[in-house]
């Protein structure tokens, strides 16, 4: 009875030091199975979307930084925009067909909050549309409020939230 009893308790201790070294340290790495083309660091993104030259936009018309979604939107999304959270406001040229999101500093998009996993979710091109597939993160990730459990196609316009970041697709 007292070694069960050990045994337990020892049991216990390293679950609550694995559970601080993850906390501090942040979850082990782990790779993904390599599906096509290799992903930019997030810093990589930033510094091509500032060295190109700059377009005219139109008139920021939305809190969000983007234009309001109509009835004849259509096409392929063209970028991401964070429509809440740290990074409001910030669009990613969607050039690549995956994007993965997570803390991680070789994801495409890092989102840097306790509530976002190391390698939380991924984006993948399928024809025209965008597949969202949730990489089992702890805490989820919503489409339009709508917890994904298997991968779904995302619409234009629709907001993923992952932590506490929203995004949308735009065209």
């Amino acid at each position: 009875m007292r070694i069960g009893f050990l045994l337990l308790l020892w049991f216990f201790i390293f679950s609550i030091v694995y559970a601080l070294r993850s906390d501090l340290f942040g979850a082990p790495a782990r790779k993904l199975r390599s599906e096509g083309p290799t992903v930019q660091p997030a810093a990589a993104v930033a510094q091509q979307s500032a060295t190109a030259p700059q377009t005219a936009r139109p008139p920021v018309i939305t809190p969000s930084g983007g234009a309001l979604p109509t009835a004849g939107a259509t096409g392929p999304a063209r970028s991401l925009v964070i429509t809440s959270g740290v990074a409001t406001g910030t669009s990613i040229p969607l050039d690549e067909d995956f994007v993965t999101i997570g803390r991680s500093s070789d994801s495409t998009l890092v989102i840097v909050d306790e509530y976002t996993s190391t390698y939380h979710a991924r984006l993948a091109r399928s024809g025209g549309e965008w597949v969202l597939t949730d990489l089992d993160s702890t805490n989820g990730t919503l489409l339009d409020g709508t917890k994904v459990r298997n991968p779904i196609t995302v619409p234009l316009f629709t907001p993923v939230t992952i932590g506490k970041t929203t995004f949308e697709l735009r065209p």
